[in-house]
């Protein structure tokens, strides 16, 4: 068994205005920490032994989790594309609120934003465009029934309303 894994497909480069807007002050704010960390590291390091020191070994962990998110935002930044206009408002498109209602009557809404604006936070009911569900929205029109088969279990969502803005 080798362990080999395949490079992962790469999420689709479109993104709303809101979150191209917050991947930029993410990539300022970042700035602004590494030179915070870049100095407690200093700090760390004119301490001595650098094999004892908890406090560097944290600091250059740190750094190098920080330097990571920067060469991603700077090669991810330049490839996306802000989407803020809207061809048709009457059908499921991509930075759209979608309200559905499930089968037993409960109502939920998503909104469909790109791969790089999902977060822990699920509270907000944003789903990436590259999610199945999203995928069985899009283009549909309000009082269209999406059926979604995910490992076995079939759900059934009604649109509600779209909306956009």
């Amino acid at each position: 068994m080798s362990r080999y894994k395949a490079p992962q497909k790469p999420s689709t480069p479109y993104i709303t205005k809101e979150g191209f807007d917050a991947l930029q002050r993410e990539e300022k704010a970042i700035w602004k920490k590494r030179l915070e960390v870049t100095k407690a590291l200093s700090a760390a390091a004119a301490e001595g032994d650098r094999s004892e020191n908890a406090e560097y070994i944290y600091r250059k962990k740190q750094l190098a989790e920080i330097d990571r998110r920067i060469r991603y935002l700077q090669k991810r930044l330049p490839d996306l594309t802000v989407v803020s206009e809207v061809a048709d408002e009457s059908k499921v498109f991509f930075s759209g609120w979608v309200s559905l209602e499930k089968e037993d009557g409960s109502e939920v809404e998503y909104r469909i934003v790109g791969a790089d604006e999902i977060d822990s936070d699920s509270s907000k009911g944003y789903i990436s465009v590259d999610s199945p569900m999203a995928r069985a929205l899009l283009k549909k029109e309000v009082d269209d029934e999406v059926v979604l088969n995910l490992a076995g279990n079939q759900q059934t969502y009604f649109i509600t309303a779209i909306r956009y803005g």
